[in-house]
């Protein structure tokens, strides 16, 4: 292979103006200024199809809000904590997989209340305004104790902390979040569309020729090639970078230095 298609798509969506971003032009995540200004206890649940490239947009957003050292208390700050949720809802799981997106040494053997308080104390050494977590409809793997269990698990960080949560998951963390009323009440489901015939798009496909190693120009934002991919893609980011990456290695391995619709056809083809 050329290049993996997730490195090639995380590329582009750092080249490109922002379409990570707004994904299909109505993807409005939160912007930097929005950090400071979320307040406490707001959930916003960001919901999305199966390969539509969420966790790179939560990656990207995580990026653009680095840590930054307190020189004055010897504390590194951290706006933004970013974790996923478990395989299965398990608070002792939830926990330790927090502290290591913290960088938090800790004994993974130890009782759920040690984890616990350890979290929330380096939690309040580093400030967080927003806790991010992925993966959120892996709540439905578990039992219905289990699902409530993890659910008031969330509220009470979000209660103790006082900072705002983002639920990243597929429409069926809708199911999972519904179990609790408090819940319902509290967030704001906002879904990620999927690509369609845009400036965003192009913009995208502009980002990814720009990183292709490829000698010659392949004007991949033209028309016939937008709508083509946007057919073949059904309008998934991965997807899209997955046609992108073998269309680049079949244009090098043919020596034609260029992505064209030839190359686009015959991989389609190769992978139906």
């Amino acid at each position: 292979m050329i290049a993996a298609p997730d490195c090639l798509l995380e590329t582009a969506m750092d080249v490109a103006a922002k379409p990570s971003m707004n994904c299909a032009e109505n993807c409005q995540f939160v912007s930097e200024s929005q950090v400071d200004d979320f307040t406490s206890l707001s959930v916003t649940t960001l919901l999305r199809s199966t390969n539509i490239g969420k966790t790179k947009i939560t990656a990207k957003f995580r990026r653009s809000h680095p840590n930054k050292f307190d020189d004055r208390t010897g504390v590194e700050r951290c706006s933004v904590v970013s974790m996923q949720m478990p395989p299965t809802p398990d608070q002792h799981r939830f926990y330790s997989g927090l502290l290591f997106e913290l960088g938090a040494p800790h004994n993974a053997a130890a009782g759920l209340a040690s984890l616990e308080r350890l979290a929330r104390d380096i939690l309040r050494r580093v400030s967080p305004r927003m806790l991010v977590v992925d993966e959120i409809h892996h709540l439905l793997a578990g039992s219905y104790r289990e699902q409530r269990a993890s659910l008031n698990l969330l509220k009470f960080l979000a209660n103790d902390l006082q900072i705002s949560m983002v639920l990243v998951g597929t429409r069926d963390a809708v199911l999972a979040l519904q179990t609790d009323a408090q819940m319902i009440g509290r967030y704001t489901p906002f879904e990620i569309p999927r690509w369609r015939e845009s400036d965003g798009l192009r913009r995208l496909l502009a980002a990814f020729e720009r990183v292709l190693p490829l000698r010659k120009p392949s004007d991949l934002a033209r028309r016939e090639i937008v709508q083509f991919v946007l057919s073949a893609s059904g309008g998934l980011t991965g997807d899209i970078s997955a046609l992108l990456n073998n269309a680049v290695e079949l244009a090098i391995r043919n020596g034609d230095e260029l992505i064209d619709m030839t190359h686009l056809e015959h991989v389609c083809r190769i992978t139906q």
